[in-house]
């Protein structure tokens, strides 16, 4: 499985397990005291393994799932502890650590997961190991949260404070440079997998980026409480709607969206505005945010530049 693509399964396996859980796949967690900071943390969340490496927190970090291939020392970790995030080992887990005199137990101080595959949270807690659950959040201020309190479990709250402030500035100028525009509302199609066709509504952190921007999503009309921000879309659906632009967050590409069935007609791919993101950073929500962000509104502009 490529790495974005399992980063992916990662969100929605979340969302979908949320199903049969009375707590939604968005819920907040209360972080675990770790005092002091964490020494040997485990990291099955790609976006914490980005964040942990961003505020400074690398050297603290023992293993990651095999998704977290960001930024490079992390994917050597990937390498040296193969660990699937979505079936991890409860043993492996408890005898990961390096045992020293500031860290005398091969158990982690702390595990942080996106997804929490056989109630692990609880088998972990249980044997004395802090969990924080880092779903993914609704907007950009759970996002940046998550950055604060990774910082407040690792002992760097000034760093994560600067990228977060830093973060929140990138995102608010590039919702606001979107130019001004007559007309008919822009509609538009985030497709975040193929096979079936999953998208995202403007209940979740991208979503409310591009609401933010003046766009309609056409997720928004169909989707229920129970899809918990990311409804399967049907493909008469998408091809009915005609949406102005579509954003490819998964595995496909241009030209294989073209060839599908009833595709050509849709407006985006009639006026070539089909824009392939970084899959890896479009699926998750830490420091690299803003520049998906970025990327969005500079396509918005240019498709308001040209019509």
């Amino acid at each position: 499985m490529k790495p974005f693509r399992s980063s992916l399964v990662l969100t929605l396996s979340a969302f979908a397990l949320s199903l049969a859980s009375p707590v939604a796949a968005n819920a907040k967690t209360t972080a675990p005291k770790v005092v002091p900071p964490a020494q040997c943390i485990v990291s099955l969340s790609p976006t914490a393994t980005n964040t942990l490496f961003a505020i400074g927190a690398g050297p603290q970090v023992e293993a990651v799932d095999e998704s977290s291939t960001y930024p490079a020392a992390a994917a050597a970790l990937a390498q040296r502890h193969v660990i699937n995030g979505l079936a991890p080992s409860l043993e492996g887990l408890l005898g990961i650590c390096a045992t020293s005199a500031k860290h005398p137990s091969t158990k982690p101080d702390l595990v942080i997961l996106s997804y929490n595959p056989n109630n692990l949270a609880a088998q972990l807690t249980a044997q004395g190991v802090a969990v924080v659950e880092q779903d993914a959040p609704n907007d950009v201020q759970g996002a940046l949260n998550q950055i604060l309190q990774l910082g407040t479990l690792t002992g760097h709250v000034a760093k994560a404070t600067a990228i977060a402030n830093a973060m929140r500035t990138q995102i608010t100028a590039a919702e606001a440079s979107i130019l001004p525009h007559a007309g008919a509302p822009i509609s538009v199609y985030y497709e975040v997998s193929t096979n079936p066709y999953y998208s995202l509504t403007s209940n979740t952190f991208v979503g409310s980026v591009m609401k933010a921007m003046g766009l309609v999503n056409i997720a928004d009309a169909v989707a229920t409480s129970a899809d918990y921000g990311y409804p399967e879309l049907s493909a008469e659906y998408i091809i009915h709607a005609s949406p102005s632009i579509i954003f490819l967050a998964g595995d496909d590409t241009r030209t294989n969206l073209s060839k599908r069935s009833g595709f050509g007609g849709i407006s985006a791919v009639k006026t070539r505005d089909v824009v392939v993101l970084n899959a890896d950073v479009a699926s998750q929500w830490g420091p690299r945010f803003a520049t998906l962000v970025k990327a969005i509104a500079a396509e918005v502009n240019r498709y308001i530049a040209n019509n």
